[in-house]
């Protein structure tokens, strides 16, 4: 049954009229148009008008979900990444564990459980901007702590080396920095991202805490970083890609060829882990220097 708009008095006049004798006379005058009407001469309601709506209706409804839904995600993901930050804070702080491997857990696991919650924005191409104000919100936090505006000394021995509020300002802020631009250039269709991630978060940091323990053989061309650590840098950075690549093709975002990958990312990983070794961390911080050396390498293996 087609929409019926409202008609003029004379037109109802009209179609009274007409419609008495339509009948009767095949060939008597029809004053309702045959374009507007659909199961009756005196409807003018347009169906096909309404159904030219829908498709406006429907993107705009889509378009609500896909913002409600982003809302919701960056909340949750925000949420978890406050609380994991509070849960080692109150680690260092009852001396449940050290600070140094408070902070290199926090180097972990943060930037890790922030690649592994992509997937659950939207897939609108707007989502990655929720996802990357996860980061923005934490940069701004160490901003605020690093120039002691309002310091945190429990988030402050968390995530420093020594203790210092302007530590935040360096390897801490390039951290979430290297997650935003993750985010905003690559997300999840493109490996490059999630190798760069996996290698700075994972490889370079539990390098530190294998370095550390087992580090008694030092690099020959820089005796501040050990083979052990190396090592270990490759190894588990190596897996860690391998393991995100297939999580992510297994949801339907990447479509590898497994046959050349895992030669594609231990080249890669090679390639962060040598310059990891480097003399040059008093001139360029490893959460600089490694995930851009990892972008480079995977971009030329993968290509995109």
């Amino acid at each position: 049954m087609a929409a019926a708009l409202p008609l003029s008095p004379v037109s109802q006049q009209l179609c009274r009229r007409s419609s008495r004798f339509f009948w009767y006379n095949a060939m008597s005058p029809r004053f309702c148009s045959p374009v507007f009407s659909v199961s009756s001469p005196c409807c003018i309601g347009s169906a096909s008008l309404l159904r030219a709506r829908h498709p406006l209706i429907s993107s705009a409804a889509s378009t609500t979900d896909y913002l409600l839904h982003d809302v919701g995600a960056t909340v949750a993901v925000l949420g978890g990444a406050y609380a994991l930050v509070l849960l080692f804070e109150s680690l260092t702080k009852r001396d449940v564990i050290p600070q140094r491997l408070s902070r290199k857990l926090v180097h972990i696991l943060s930037g890790l459980l922030f690649v592994l919650s992509w997937p659950i924005f939207s897939a609108s191409t707007e989502s990655r901007y929720f996802a990357a104000f996860v980061p923005l919100v934490n940069g701004l936090r160490l901003v605020v702590n690093g120039l002691s505006v309002s310091p945190n000394s429990t988030l402050i021995k968390s995530v420093t080396r020594e203790g210092r509020p302007e530590e935040l300002l360096k390897g801490p802020l390039f951290y979430v920095l290297a997650l935003l631009l993750a985010s905003l250039l690559f997300w999840r269709d493109s490996p490059t991202g999630m190798i760069s991630l996996a290698m700075m978060c994972g490889g370079d940091g539990i390098a530190d805490i294998m370095g550390r323990k087992y580090g008694s053989y030092k690099i020959p061309y820089n005796p501040r970083k050990s083979l052990a650590g190396s090592i270990s840098m490759f190894i588990f950075g190596s897996f860690i890609s391998i393991g995100l690549l297939y999580y992510y093709s297994s949801l339907g975002y990447l479509h590898m060829n497994w046959e050349t990958t895992f030669t594609r990312v231990a080249l890669v990983s090679m390639v962060a882990t040598l310059v990891e070794s480097l003399p040059i961390t008093d001139q360029i911080d490893d959460n600089v220097s490694v995930p851009l050396a990892t972008i480079l390498a995977a971009y030329l293996s993968f290509g995109y």
